[in-house]
Formats: structure tokens, C-alpha cells, sequence
């Protein structure tokens, strides 16, 4: 697996912790849960309010700042049918032979806001959102409340096994 990072401006690196190392173990998981078959590629950009809140507003015609934003490359047939995108030449990385999963941008000012909010720490809340924009990135979505009930146990699922949990960030593994 390949997580390639940009960091959009000073503030994306204060969290206190290793963004790429977390940002690996955690999308790890994830794809291990969902049984991925292969090795994958992620451009992940930490950015602040107003970057995310540009991103959005181009790509989605929503003008607002949000957590984290997620931009599938690869168009799954059904969530995580890894079959489905594999032989799919615009999805492989020419050089590496990797499937392109997308890009995960994440606002590092919200990381920080909402950690305090819910209680948890910033890892925690980190963690959660790079689970959350993979499993975008593999096909699923939570715009009806059975889908994201999918989502949210799945998204847990990966982050108790890696022992991240709410009361506290967890081991770093």
C-alpha cells in the first residue's frame, strides 16, 4: 500500500502524531476487513478549513468547510467487489501496478475541534475519518440510514481492532 500525503499549509502538521503512519494502519485494516486482494494507492491531503471548504465547493457545489472529503477513482459495481475495478486499466498505477483508490482530503482544524467535542482523542478522530473516506474510496456511502449503519459498524469494527478506541486513543501500533 501506498499513502502519498500533501500537506496544504502549516497547521496540517501539528496533530501530535505520525499522519502517514496512522493514516496506513488504519486504511490497512480496513481494506483487510473488505478482503482486498491487492495493493492499493491513496493520495491523502491534510488541509484547513478554507482548502476544504474550496474542494468543496468546486467538486460537490457545496459551499462550506467540512471534516474530510472523499473522491473514489475507481467506480465499484457493488461496495469493496474488488473484482469489479482490478482489470479496469485507468485504474492501475502503470508504474507500481497498484489500484488507484482515490484521494481523502482532511481538515486538520476539525480533527482537532471535534476530537474535543465527542471526548476522544485527536488520533481517534483521525483514525475515524481516514476508516471512514476508505470505505468511501471502496464503494460504500451513507446517504440512507441502512447504509450508514453499514458504515459505522464497519468503521468501528477496524478501529477496535486496532484498539482505538472512544475512551482513548489506543495503542500506537
Amino acid at each position: 500500500m501506498t499513502i502519498n500525503i500533501i500537506y496544504e499549509n502549516e497547521s496540517t502538521q501539528d496533530l501530535g502524531l505520525d499522519p502517514v503512519k496512522e493514516a496506513m494502519v488504519t486504511a490497512q485494516k480496513v481494506l483487510e476487513l473488505e478482503g482486498c486482494p491487492c495493493d492499493v494507492q491513496v493520495c491523502l491531503t491534510l488541509t484547513d478549513p478554507e482548502g476544504i471548504r474550496e474542494a468543496n465547493r468546486e467538486f460537490r457545489g457545496i459551499d462550506a468547510a467540512t471534516d474530510v472529503l472523499s473522491f473514489p477513482m475507481s467506480d465499484f459495481a457493488e461496495p469493496a467487489d474488488f473484482d469489479s475495478v482490478r482489470e479496469d486499466p485507468s485504474c492501475i498505477d502503470l508504474d507500481t501496478g497498484e489500484l488507484l483508490l482515490g484521494d481523502i482530503l482532511i481538515n486538520t482544524d476539525r480533527v482537532v475541534s471535534q476530537a474535543q467535542e465527542y471526548g476522544h482523542s485527536i488520533r481517534r478522530e483521525y483514525c475515524f475519518l481516514v476508516a471512514h473516506s476508505v470505505l468511501h474510496l471502496v464503494g460504500y456511502d451513507h446517504m440512507e440510514p441502512d447504509e450508514a449503519a453499514v458504515m459505522e459498524e464497519k468503521q468501528e469494527k477496524a478501529l477496535t481492532e486496532l484498539g482505538i478506541t472512544r475512551e482513548s486513543g489506543g495503542p500506537v501500533p
